[in-house]
């Protein structure tokens, strides 16, 4: 009986195996499962709070529609994979014989596909035979739509134009064929490098080999596996296809000789079809959502980038605006206090003004005490202009009501010392609306580093100089239009 137990703990053993690679399928297929649904749900997330005002969404519209398509690939499970390479190396010719239809345009002109054309290949989802590997189903992509897609030649005219298409396509793809035609050019490493670096699944196609013998496709074969892209690829991402062989066919004419005419065999692709089901089959749900958040994230990077570009614009008019109105306004008061409430109720407005602009809720309140912390983080610019408008405004008081007296001779420097206090109340109040602008666009927030550290650091990249020139010199313009 004992004879027996080795054979029995090989079989038990063999049970435990299957057990244990059956628990791990099923865990990464419940883990695949869940990363799909997390990121479904942060993708309508990120497309449900864009946080766009109607002018930010202005010329951003292709951005926002890609969001929208990844969130449709999301839910419908879409699949996408993209062919690449130069002319006359039968990329559309591949996408054809996987598809098994004459979709994508093929040709002998040079450059026949100017875009990217795409088409959907549904593969086989039921087994009728077991020797019929291409009818494996695909559980892990269950009802899964799978679309081809089609691009340039990367040595086409325009070069830099069918580059960039080719690496935007790059970004979408979940996987990448790229197709050569025998040994690999210069120029065929260097684009199959670049894409590598996008970090896709890849294949490497070497199509058209019909048209070597034997011995020579063999050669080529292991020179670009052992010496082109040994860095790049492995072994088992080559893959040798004939999309669309010619073989000899003997026909008889009308006179009863016999011809051998070369025509379109059938394409030699099921490699390429087993290799791709492959990949899909073991990584298909988790590619897809990868690659999704990966290209939603740089979009919703560029939107934002963009989004807070054109909202620093409006902020910067915003400010100038109120600096100029602070600017005017206390040019023309002669009255000490009323100079002080005036300057104070217009950096008040600015700032309300502005977190409107940002999205960010702030009362009255909020905004006075928000300025009362930027005067006190100010320091000397806040008593400099505190000083200013004191010492300037009793000045000014006095040349002002000696006008009458003086026959208006005290005008002219009433003028220049009213310029120079607004002046310096402007250059103040444009320090508060950049430091404003910077608290709101962090989310109303200091950072780590606290309000002194973010007021120092802008005051001190001001140029004083060249602020106050540009106030003087639209304030003159404005002054002299209100004595006219």
């Amino acid at each position: 009986m004992t004879e027996f137990w080795p054979e029995s703990d090989s079989i038990n053993s063999l049970d435990l195996d299957q057990d244990l690679d059956s628990a791990i399928s099923g865990f990464e297929q419940i883990q695949a499962e869940l990363n799909y649904k997390q990121a479904q749900d942060s993708l309508r997330d990120l497309v449900a709070n864009l946080d766009l005002s109607r002018r930010e969404k202005a010329g951003l519209d292709a951005q926002i529609q890609d969001l929208g398509n990844l969130l449709q690939k999301l839910e419908n499970t879409c699949i996408q994979i993209a062919a690449f390479g130069m002319v006359g190396r039968g990329k559309s010719s591949v996408l054809n014989a996987l598809v098994g239809q004459p979709v994508f345009e093929t040709g002998a002109l040079h450059g026949v596909t100017q875009n990217a054309q795409t088409a959907h290949w549904q593969p086989p989802s039921q087994t009728h035979s077991q020797q019929d590997i291409l009818q494996v189903a695909l559980p892990s992509i269950g009802n899964s739509q799978i679309q081809l897609i089609d691009t340039p030649g990367i040595d086409e005219v325009d070069g830099e134009t069918r580059e960039a298409l080719a690496l935007e396509v790059a970004k979408q793809a979940d996987l990448l064929l790229f197709i050569i035609a025998g040994d690999m050019t210069k120029v065929e490493y260097q684009a199959l490098s670049q894409l590598r670096a996008s970090g896709k699944p890849m294949l490497l196609v070497f199509n058209k080999i019909d048209q070597y013998p034997d011995a020579d496709r063999m050669a080529i074969y292991s020179k670009i596996r052992d010496e082109r892209v040994k860095e790049l690829l492995s072994p088992a991402e080559i893959v040798m296809v004939a999309a669309s062989p010619l073989v000899s066919v003997a026909v008889r004419s009308p006179n009863g000789s016999i011809q051998v005419k070369r025509r379109r065999g059938k394409p030699q692709i099921d490699d390429l079809k087993l290799k791709i089901l492959e990949i899909l089959h073991r990584e298909g749900k988790s590619l897809v959502a990868l690659n999704t958040m990966l290209y939603a994230d740089e979009l919703n990077e560029n939107l934002v980038n963009r989004k807070m570009k054109i909202r620093d614009d409006s902020a910067n008019q915003i400010i100038w605006k109120a600096v100029i109105t602070k600017a005017f306004v206390i040019a023309l008061n002669p009255v000490t206090v009323v100079d002080i409430l005036t300057a104070t109720v217009v950096d008040v407005v600015m700032i309300l003004t502005l977190s409107r602009l940002y999205g960010i809720p702030m009362t009255e309140q909020g905004a006075i005490q928000l300025l009362q912390k930027i005067a006190m983080s100010m320091g000397g610019i806040g008593a400099s202009e505190l000083l200013a408008n004191l010492g300037l405004s009793s000045l000014k008081s006095i040349l002002g009501i000696s006008a009458p007296v003086t026959g208006g001779v005290s005008l002219a420097p009433y003028m220049s010392v009213a310029i120079t206090q607004a002046s310096v109340a402007g250059v103040s109040g444009y320090g508060i609306g950049e430091i404003t602008k910077t608290y709101l666009a962090n989310g109303a927030s200091w950072g780590e580093d606290g309000p002194k550290a973010v007021v120092r650091r802008i005051l001190s990249s001001l140029d004083e100089t060249s602020i106050l020139h540009r106030i003087k010199g639209e304030l003159r313009a404005r002054l002299s239009k209100v004595e006219g």
